[in-house]
């Protein structure tokens, strides 16, 4: 099949490397120069395991290729996802300008009947102004299909050939026939491709972005009231998750969510129920715990120094929001890092790929290492704000032999506190 990425994104070049290595014929097109410029050199933008290796392969055997052209990419495609970004506004509803100037770009450019796919996370009734934006410049046959992602950061590329269900709203046999064809060599061992009305479609994807980041924020909550009470929220978190009707996934405290989906999409929902006159109550709350929930660590930090961390130095381990990626959108490290400056302290701070991401949001004000250990040297404390696996069976004896104070600050539980205390650290965890 000819298929059209319009976004090299996340989603766009995870979504078009992945057809591609499945057979198809794939141009991925942006409008930024130097970002086609460097994926026609084999540099990939966006840290993903895996993909790389995927995009050089599928380039190299002439499956996938680049362009900043719509006339270069959008004639003869029988599909064209948009898979451009749709940033929040000041009042959380999400921003189509992208998705509707690609939309009427593919409009000028097709030359028959062609699907388009809302690859993008778009609210609910985008569909129908998609339809509207290319009818201003096409009088071809169409149809618009929402075709929402379900990728994770760090596992994109099994997520994508490995789905757990596709999700397609379609509003025509012929639509859906097209889809059923395209995705059917990624559901062969049986996993469903749903399809639903194009408005179910939309919301699909909001409404389970808020259901992870509320029981993301609910697991906070209760780790929060352990600290007080003396429990411990990894027991606690074994007692619930082994009831089936709950389950154990998403229920791990910490510093709070980030990256480019939850906080975005939470909003999103907030607005969309905003404008059809509905008080989304549950939700605003889930994004007020998530705020405070990343100045937790800071305060444990400022309560055990007494108030007292100007001219002290932290040492800060994982700077993305999440391991396995170098996305720092929302990242809880941000705001933990900016009030410890504020607050008159310095910072060293380790991560495996995002210290590029991450001078974007801090400048110069941070020293930065790839190795934990180079962050140590000197340092009142440590802080564990990203759970990548180089930091969970690191050498404690060095580690408290180079800082000034032995403490820990675990902001994802990844040690047990009995073992660190053993160790003659001071340790402080999120609930636990």
């Amino acid at each position: 099949m000819r298929i059209a990425v319009i976004g090299t994104g996340y989603v766009g070049l995870v979504a078009g490397t992945c057809f591609a290595e499945s057979g198809n014929n794939v141009v991925c097109l942006d409008i930024d120069e130097e970002k086609i410029r460097k994926l026609k050199n084999g540099q990939v933008p966006i840290y993903e395991p895996g993909l790389e290796e995927l995009l050089k392969r599928n380039v190299r055997d002439g499956r996938l290729t680049f362009t900043t052209n719509y006339a270069e990419a959008i004639p003869n495609a029988q599909v064209a996802f948009i898979a451009v970004g749709t940033p929040p506004g000041d009042d959380g509803s999400a921003d189509l300008k992208y998705v509707l100037s690609a939309a009427r770009e593919v409009g000028r450019n097709m030359n028959g009947y062609m699907v388009i796919v809302d690859k993008s996370t778009v609210p609910v009734g985008t569909a129908r102004k998609v339809m509207a934006a290319i009818k201003e410049t096409s009088k071809h046959p169409f149809d618009v299909v929402s075709n929402p992602e379900f990728l994770k950061e760090g596992a994109a590329i099994d997520d994508f050939m490995k789905p757990d269900r596709v999700v397609v709203g379609a509003g025509s046999e012929r639509a859906a026939e097209v889809m059923e064809e395209l995705y059917g060599p990624f559901v062969r061992t049986g996993k469903p491709i749903l399809m639903m009305d194009i408005e179910s479609a939309e919301l699909t994807k909001y409404a389970a972005n808020a259901m992870l980041a509320t029981r993301i924020s609910f697991m906070n909550e209760i780790a929060n009231i352990c600290n007080r009470v003396g429990a411990s929220v990894d027991m606690v978190r074994k007692g619930i998750g082994s009831d089936d009707r709950i389950g154990s996934r998403f229920l791990f405290a910490g510093v709070g969510y980030g990256g480019s989906c939850f906080p975005k999409d939470v909003k999103a929902v907030i607005k969309t129920a905003e404008e059809h006159d509905y008080d989304f109550k549950i939700l605003k709350a889930v994004e007020a715990v998530n705020e405070r929930q990343k100045g937790v660590l800071f305060e444990m930090v400022k309560k055990h120094f007494k108030g007292d961390l100007k001219g002290k130095k932290f040492a800060i381990w994982g700077l993305a929001f999440k391991p396995n990626t170098d996305d720092m959108r929302e990242a809880p490290a941000v705001v933990i890092i900016e009030a410890l400056l504020a607050a008159g302290a310095t910072v060293a701070a380790c991560d495996p790929e995002a210290i590029e991401e991450a001078k974007k949001h801090l400048g110069d004000r941070v020293e930065y290492s790839k190795r934990p250990m180079d962050v140590l040297q000197g340092a009142d404390a440590l802080l564990v704000v990203t759970e990548w696996n180089e930091f969970r069976r690191p050498d404690f004896d060095q580690i408290r032999s180079m800082l000034k104070n032995p403490v820990i600050f675990d902001g994802r539980n990844i040690y047990p506190r009995k073992t660190i205390e053993k160790l003659g650290f001071a340790y402080y965890g999120i609930g636990c």
